[in-house]
């Protein structure tokens, strides 16, 4: 009788043991492959040190709880420090580089997951092809759309075994938004110029740039939203006097400062002349705000306080 109760609990225990196995090593064994706007990333296993290129990057990862796996981040000049909830995690990660990452401190830092901005990679940046031979995966921030930023998070959380966080991330974004845009709807629409630096015209914002989308979340239209070949472009002032903007948004980085860009325009002739500069309708921003990552909401709640003040 001992024998024939012994022989079933071993049996219970093999049946239950093939069964919790798999589950167990499911992140670790299994190639999960994602479309990265056209680039294939194949990941295996959870990726244990990560290098964030761009403050929106390294928020939205931290956003996620995965702020103790970033060994080093870069483009901190930027930034104008982290929002108030992400700051301590934030200030707690080692920087790489000031500015744009080179190749020689990506490859020694010991890496092997990137998350970044698209800018920092192809021909007059990082090689994506190069890096997977040092063992490093990349995975780009690179959204121009809601949809495309909600599927970055999503995958990072299935990429990071933290699918709950990202979904809770998305919900709680789209919930603010959406409350935003609901006090414009009786409100007209507000024209913006977005005035990143000037020189000979106004480098700004097209209508495929992600901040268009922030802009019009919040009640607004960019007077350049027309312009789609390309994300970032140079206007010249005849045609912002033109189309007569109602606001002007500042981003404010490194340098110049936002006081000197303010003077910049005043003491444009062309610009000087438009009614919002001569009523001080600036809304000030930084840059890293208005770049696809985890200050959406906040971004759109700026922009409308300015807007409507």
């Amino acid at each position: 009788m001992k024998k024939i109760i012994v022989s079933v609990l071993i049996a219970l225990l093999f049946v239950t043991g093939c069964r919790s196995n798999p589950n167990q090593n499911n992140k670790e064994d299994t190639n999960m492959t994602y479309n990265n706007y056209g680039h294939e990333v194949i990941i295996a296993g959870i990726p244990q040190k990560i290098v964030t290129l761009g403050p929106n990057c390294t928020e939205l990862m931290i956003a996620l709880g995965l702020e103790n796996l970033i060994i080093g981040n870069t483009l901190n000049n930027h930034s104008r420090g982290a929002l108030e909830e992400y700051k301590e995690a934030y200030e707690a990660i080692p920087e790489i580089n000031y500015g744009s990452a080179t190749r020689e401190a990506v490859v020694t830092s010991g890496a092997d997951f990137i998350y970044g901005i698209d800018w920092e990679f192809g021909d007059s940046g990082l090689d994506i092809n190069e890096l997977s031979q040092f063992g490093i995966t990349v995975y780009m921030n690179s959204a121009t759309t809601f949809g495309e930023i909600y599927q970055e998070i999503e995958d990072l959380g299935k990429i990071f075994d933290v699918e709950d966080k990202a979904t809770e991330f998305i919900n709680y974004q789209e919930s603010r938004i959406e409350a935003i845009v609901a006090s414009t709807k009786n409100k007209e629409p507000i024209k913006v110029l977005v005035y990143d630096s000037g020189n000979d015209g106004v480098f700004t914002a097209s209508g495929s740039n992600f901040e268009s989308l922030l802009i019009e979340k919040a009640g607004g239209i960019n007077i350049f939203n027309d312009i789609t070949n390309k994300q970032w472009i140079t206007v010249s002032y005849e045609e912002i006097i033109q189309r007569n903007p109602d606001v002007i948004i500042i981003h404010d980085y490194d340098t110049p400062s936002v006081e000197e860009k303010i003077n910049q325009i005043k003491s444009n002739p062309a610009l000087s002349t438009l009614d919002c500069v001569k009523n001080n309708k600036f809304v000030v921003i930084s840059l890293e705000s208005v770049l696809p990552g985890s200050r959406m909401a906040y971004s759109v709640e700026t922009f409308y306080n300015g807007f409507y003040e």
